[in-house]
């Protein structure tokens, strides 16, 4: 059971629970954070998988004759 089986219905309670434990002048600052973590994971895990591709190899052009 994962996530992707919350549905809408489930984002909404969920949303409210939030809204009642932090209040309304608490959320925007919570989704800033939120997102400021999540778009420093997402470039974190770019540069990971980026690093862990072998290098291209370069193509060698022949040498002009003269």
């Amino acid at each position: 059971m994962g996530f992707s089986t919350i549905g809408i219905p489930g984002l909404i309670i969920i949303l409210v629970i939030v809204l009642i434990l932090f209040g309304p002048k608490k959320l925007p600052e919570i989704g800033s954070a939120v997102g400021k973590t999540l778009f420093e994971f997402k470039k974190s895990a770019k540069d990971i998988m980026e690093d862990n591709e072998p290098p291209k190899k370069e193509e060698k052009k022949p040498d002009p004759v003269q």
